[in-house]
């Protein structure tokens, strides 16, 4: 067989498996809104080398949460509250309770109506992918990016997969609280929703991945 025919054979079978091959990690589109619900639970997470970061376990817990929280300000508004008191709007529809006003840093809706994610958020999104899926076999960030895409997808088709680690938190410093939560913040001392909302401390397991995570006073003030 002639030599230069035999490396161009070659060449294009590498070619067509590259191309049949099946990345490690993939989003839905952003403008579905479960590629949408992925992307902010992700971005709001800490993946390996990123500050907040403790191990895959927690990350989930922490995207887990953050779910917990956008459901709760839908479906689980506690007696005395508005949901536009604790949500910034009333809707039953999570894009919207994402999007809605000074709620989600990077997350909003453009002239049109439509869910947008900031640039920045959209070239982090990308980048995790693109660490996903090099190297030879799927690692950290492959397993937290197909964890986080099938807990959006099944939230939206069958509600939130898995248990919520705050409803039982009934007590927090001698104030009676609500129990679940509903916000969360960067878990510095100084950012705090203030209100209503009260920290829920670190023996209560109120700091995952970096964020801190509030629940509401049983009596509002």
């Amino acid at each position: 067989m002639n030599v230069r025919a035999c490396i161009v054979g070659w060449v294009l079978l590498g070619c067509a498996a590259g191309a049949g091959a099946a990345d490690f990690a993939r989003l839905e589109p952003a403008a579905s809104a479960a590629g949408y619900l992925a992307r902010l639970l992700a971005n709001e997470s800490p993946f390996p080398g990123e500050r907040g970061f403790v191990s895959e376990e927690d990350t989930k817990a922490t995207m887990l949460s953050i779910l917990w929280v956008l459901h709760a300000r839908m479906n689980h508004v506690p007696p005395g509250y508005r949901q536009e008191e604790i949500a910034a709007i009333r809707s039953q529809n999570v894009v919207d309770v994402i999007t809605a006003k000074n709620q989600c840093e990077g997350f909003s809706k453009d002239a049109a109506g439509q869910p947008v994610a900031a640039p920045r958020v959209e070239a982090r999104i990308q980048n995790l992918l693109k660490i996903a899926n090099s190297g030879d076999k799927p690692g950290r960030f492959a397993n937290l990016l197909n964890f986080v895409q099938g807990l959006a997808s099944a939230y939206l088709t069958g509600g939130v997969p898995g248990a919520d680690r705050f409803a039982g938190v009934t007590v927090v410093d001698r104030v009676a609280v609500t129990g679940r939560a509903y916000s969360w913040m960067t878990g510095m001392d100084y950012y705090n929703p203030g209100g209503n909302f009260v920290r829920i401390p670190d023996d209560q397991q109120g700091l995952l991945g970096g964020n801190r995570f509030f629940t509401l006073r049983k009596d509002p003030k």
